[in-house]
């Protein structure tokens, strides 16, 4: 979150046109004081699983309509997939990937799958937080090496802004909206595969990946198990335009946060990963007894955990992904013994590969003639300008 307090003050200036200001929940909206008390009156608001029901599909609602996700283009397969250099390793394969978000528009990444694929395998979306190569980093490689070993096919992609994705800007005023489109996207190019079963779909990010994860597992059943990572807070709303710079958690008839929008998971199974160095310090206490009772209108109360760290700071470390490795390996039918000797996840096995190994576009093979280049052009054609 390196760019918290410089984005702060750009929301008054790049948001005008798309939310009124005062719609806006940023950052540490709440005290931790305020949140606690919030969360009760929000708990005082159902009752029941018809009640709750109620509540949240206003709570979905105001995300679609919040970050406009309504007002984008109908656009059905057309993913036009370039997958480049495949590298066979100890247990999995990496290839290099783009898809076509919208006409003009790529998301890159890179798809990590089984060497012994099945033909319907699990499949998982790998976002990422904040950092400018992030996806070229030792985390981010090991956990979708680690995951492709135990069987799944696994697509981690590019924060809008970051790494390859650099025809717009982070910082522009539709990140969140493009953020979980590109998301829904990277789903249904998922679920296009032969090898790919539709009912073992996971998604998993730390930071502002964690937020990507649970804002579109609250609007998309097709998400069947989530792992956000060191972000669902009761006071923290994200620190970035592309977390909290359209209004998602209030409108003029509702006001929610994020705790409520991971709580749209239910009763499907989710992992809830927090640390004692960052806003997720509460969860324990405040955050996971919420979500646990929403759990409970389903009778699915088994079907949530929260693994939490006190003396950890905010990242999706060794042992943070360790936790990941063994929920998804129950709940997606993943064979763990593949990662495991004795006790504990090994990750040794996995060979980090140098940025220029993992690129999609490089000068011999370059970004298509028809990328639309820059915040403006992109916005006037989803005529957003």
């Amino acid at each position: 979150m390196k760019k918290t307090v410089v984005l702060f003050f750009l929301y008054l200036f790049m948001v005008g046109t798309y939310a009124q200001d005062d719609m806006l929940c940023v950052g540490k909206h709440w005290t931790e004081d305020e949140a606690n008390l919030i969360m009760k009156k929000f708990a005082s608001e159902w009752d029941d699983l018809e009640s709750w029901e109620a509540r949240s599909a206003v709570i979905k609602k105001g995300i679609i309509t919040g970050m406009k996700l309504d007002k984008m283009p109908d656009i059905e397969g057309n993913f036009n997939p370039i997958i480049r250099n495949a590298k066979t390793m100890d247990g999995y394969i990496v290839e290099n990937i783009a898809i076509e978000s919208f006409p003009g528009f790529y998301i890159t990444g890179n798809l990590y799958s089984p060497i012994d694929k099945k033909t319907k395998n699990p499949a998982i979306l790998s976002p990422h937080g904040h950092m400018s190569d992030k996806r070229f980093k030792e985390d981010v490689q090991s956990r979708g090496a680690t995951l492709a070993r135990m069987g799944a096919i696994v697509f981690a992609y590019d924060m809008v802004g970051y790494a390859e994705s650099t025809q717009i800007n982070h910082e522009m005023p539709i990140a969140l909206l493009l953020q979980t489109w590109n998301s829904k996207r990277v789903l249904e190019y998922l679920l296009s595969r032969s090898d790919v079963d539709s009912e073992r779909i996971g998604m998993t990010g730390g930071s502002g990946g964690g937020t990507q994860t649970f804002v579109l597992t609250a609007i998309d059943d097709r998400i069947k198990i989530a792992v956000p990572a060191v972000q669902v807070s009761a006071h923290f709303f994200g620190g970035c335009i592309c977390e909290s710079g359209m209004p998602i958690h209030k409108s003029e008839n509702h006001q929610t946060n994020n705790v409520e929008i991971a709580s749209l998971c239910a009763p499907r199974p989710m992992l809830l990963l927090s640390d004692g160095h960052d806003w997720t310090r509460n969860t324990p206490r405040i955050e996971y007894p919420y979500i646990q009772s929403v759990y409970a209108l389903y009778n699915a109360e088994y079907k949530v955990e929260n693994v939490h760290f006190p003396a950890e700071k905010h990242d999706y470390g060794y042992s943070k992904r360790s936790a990941m490795y063994i929920f998804f390996a129950y709940h997606l039918k993943l064979n763990i013994s593949k990662v495991t000797i004795t006790s504990g996840v090994q990750e040794d096995f996995v060979k980090i590969l140098p940025e220029d190994d993992l690129r999609v576009f490089t000068k011999e093979n370059p970004r298509p003639d028809d990328a639309l280049i820059g915040d403006k052009a992109v916005m006037k054609y989803l005529g957003m300008d």
